[in-house]
């Protein structure tokens, strides 16, 4: 003991002036009790803590364990057997969060990166999709998986249902079968009180009373009746309560951002750059309604000027306000095919905020002077007044682009377009220098008739004006990332890391079966790739070759310890462009905003981004699972009456149980099961990505084209069902 406390004389509290303006009674920081457990090199009870702390009153010892309580909370500690707190990775434990799988088992996405960890059906009987957990890795599965097994559940993140409601005639109990297929327990609903006033088949909400447990399933009540049958816009109503998204305002926020005049005031353009003189423009596409970015240009010497002007949305939200808080909450927008699930309420998000032409915005700027050979020489930012000369389209761009002036309704900003487009083939040679991958993919768009009904699914064309204004958001955000390094600013970087080592030796038995060859050893580099990809440019198998190098990559995530952005090939890269939308884009204005007012203390720490990281990389996955979603239902509303239509396809997922195809022109994915596969038994090879017979050598592998059937279509499951044709 004599040792430890000898320790802690070496130590000082990094964080104890926060802690003394934040609390009128301070004790130690989070960051400042982690550095002491590590330090000691074991687990301490809260006496000992207390102790090495010079605590000794009864308020001084509940303050120090409501602190550790909440660290516990967190997953920053662990309480063992003798209630003594440990430091998790000491203790071999993974923080992370559970992903379900609709046959039953599970997944933890790590904290802090790494390869998933699988969860057995016994494991994931106690568990639900999106639940924080600290499990233990027991070892590895027959599939070479890491298995892990629960210690403890750090927070239920369910607490609303979606689903269909089944009750029998003359049963008390009745159970909801949950719309989100990673939610595999039905939930009952053993109280007729609680039924309210739901009917057998209706689509309901309802509240969680109590979570799994080992020998129990899920308890709740019935809390809202959605309807019968899914009309035109449920599937959205649907998918946003199945998946839990934030959508209606409290009235604390509608009251806080009802004080907002619908104009700027004279007094907020204090101390601001005036730059309403330079004709910045925003670049979108035809239906946009918040406009975060707009663009100026100009030659300098043998470089370039450019500004990148985004929304302050930091001048208006002001930290732990009601707005701030829900913003928070949400973490992103989300957009559904024909409506949008806003982060800000509408008086900032489509009003005040948004940079609409002709009228003042305030804006925090991004000055870049850009040298002959496209790289960047000075950063600058400063709080700026603008006012956007032109709301120009992609489509509007992307012509002048091509040549084609002609009808072109702003001659006057001819000129400043063609230094844009000019910076822009400076850029882009830049990139394919740095050896930044640059995969072809399709994006879609859905046309809805009057009635609501899919019209058609079509491609989005991404022409020159798209990829201007992205590589212009590029230069902006990585001048960000390396700025706020410079300034030791804690933030969020959006990190891409490089591929996991399993990956990497799939990926390379798959490429060598073809001849072909991924250099740079246990560490490729962007560049590998986009060598690979250029050698493999005219074969007939490019896409199978390009889906398999895409799928071995990593997700990017936001965390404040920076690894770099594999992808983009950039040391440091930050999300600045889009505070409208992303919560982490207005974490990072506040850091600028800091910066530039030359304030002592900020108001985050690198704990509270590690905190803000990992929800705004959970609000980011439910958005994307709640739009998928809504998605898949409405294709399958579309191929209602085409059962027994043929198509031409593409394979674009093989698995044990079949192959997944892409239709041609309509952009529709459906499951070839493996028992269609009539002609054969068919075996599963993860590492080629097919599917091979066992005695008649027939291969369907992945990017194969097919012809299919259209056999079978389940709304209600959201599932598609081809046979080969």
């Amino acid at each position: 003991m004599a040792r430890a406390k000898k320790s802690l004389k070496k130590l000082s509290d990094p964080f104890a002036q926060r802690e003394a303006q934040n609390y009128k009674n301070p004790i130690a920081s989070r960051e400042f009790i982690l550095q002491h457990l590590t330090k000691v090199g074991k687990p301490m009870t809260l006496r000992q803590i207390a102790t090495l702390l010079n605590l000794s009153k009864p308020e001084e010892i509940e303050g120090l364990r409501r602190r550790l309580n909440a660290m516990e909370r967190d997953g920053q500690l662990i309480r063992n057997r003798r209630k003594a707190y440990g430091l998790p990775k000491k203790m071999d434990l993974v923080r992370g969060r559970v992903i379900g799988h609709q046959d039953g088992y599970g997944f933890l996405v790590a904290d802090d990166g790494g390869s998933d960890l699988f969860l057995s059906q016994r494991e994931m009987r106690t568990l639900m999709h999106g639940d924080r957990v600290l499990v233990n890795i027991i070892g590895i599965d027959h599939k070479g998986r890491r298995e892990g097994a629960l210690v403890e559940v750090l927070e239920r993140n369910t607490q609303e249902v979606v689903g269909r409601f089944f009750h029998k005639r003359g049963q008390n109990v009745a159970f909801v079968e949950p719309d989100n297929r990673r939610i595999p327990h039905n939930i009952l609903i053993e109280d007729r009180k609680k039924q309210g006033k739901a009917k057998h088949g209706q689509i309901v909400v309802v509240r969680l009373v109590s979570p799994p447990t080992k020998y129990n399933p899920p308890f709740g009540e019935v809390i809202e009746v959605i309807g019968n049958e899914r009309a035109p816009g449920m599937e959205i109503d649907i998918a946003i309560r199945a998946h839990e998204l934030p959508h209606q305002w409290p009235d604390e926020v509608l009251k806080d951002a009802s004080k907002f005049p619908k104009k700027i005031d004279q007094a907020a353009l204090e101390g601001r750059e005036d730059m309403r003189d330079i004709p910045f423009v925003t670049i979108d596409g035809e239906d946009a309604q918040d406009f975060d970015d707009a663009v100026h240009c100009q030659p300098r010497g043998k470089g370039w000027l450019l500004r990148v002007a985004i929304a302050d949305v930091s001048a208006y939200v002001k930290i732990g306000t009601p707005i701030d808080l829900e913003a928070k909450n949400r973490a992103t927008s989300v957009y559904f095919p024909n409506r949008v699930v806003p982060m800000l309420p509408e008086i900032l998000s489509n009003q005040l905020c948004s940079l609409k032409p002709q009228v003042d915005r305030l804006c925090i700027v991004c000055e870049l002077a850009i040298d002959f050979y496209g790289r960047t020489r000075r950063i600058r930012y400063f709080e700026a007044v603008i006012r956007s000369a032109a709301r120009l389209t992609y489509t509007q761009v992307g012509k002048v682009l091509e040549g084609n002036e002609e009808n072109f309704q702003y001659p006057h900003l001819l000129p400043h377009i063609g230094h844009l487009y000019s910076l822009y083939q400076l850029l882009l040679k830049r990139r394919k220098k740095r050896g930044a991958i640059d995969f072809d993919t399709v994006e879609t768009r859905i046309v809805f008739d009057e009635q609501q009904k899919i019209e058609e699914i079509v491609p989005v064309v991404r022409n020159d004006a798209h990829k201007l204004i992205e590589e212009m958001m590029l230069a902006a955000n990585v001048a960000t990332a390396e700025w706020l390094t410079a300034q030791d600013m804690p933030m969020l970087y959006r990190i891409h890391d490089i591929p996991s080592k399993e990956r990497l030796t799939d990926l390379r038995t798959f490429l060598k079966e073809l001849g072909l060859t991924l250099w740079g050893k246990n560490k490729p580099q962007a560049h590998h790739y986009g060598k690979l990809l250029e050698k493999a440019q005219e074969r007939p198998d490019y896409r199978l070759i390009q889906t398999v190098l895409l799928r071995s990559l990593q997700l990017a995530v936001y965390t404040p310890q920076n690894k770099g952005h594999f992808g983009l090939a950039y040391p440091a890269y930050a999300h600045f462009t889009s505070p409208i939308r992303r919560y982490p884009d207005l974490l990072v204005h506040r850091a600028i905003r800091h910066c530039l007012q030359g304030k002592q203390t900020f108001s985050y720490t690198n704990n509270d981004m590690e905190i803000l990281g990992e929800h705004c990389a959970m609000a980011e996955r439910r958005a994307d699972e709640a739009t998928r979603d809504a998605m898949s239902w409405l294709k399958c509303e579309y191929m209602q009456d085409k059962i027994g239509v043929e198509y031409d396809g593409i394979v674009t997922g093989v698995t044990a149980f079949g192959l997944f195809v892409e239709l041609d022109g309509i952009f529709v994915d459906g499951l070839v099961h493996v028992t269609a596969l009539t002609e054969d038994y068919y075996h599963f090879d993860p590492i080629g990505h097919r599917l091979y017979g066992e005695s008649g050598g027939k291969v369907y592998r992945l990017s194969d084209r097919l012809r299919v059937k259209v056999v079978r279509v389940d709304v209600d499951e959201k599932k598609i069902d081809f046979e080969l044709a």
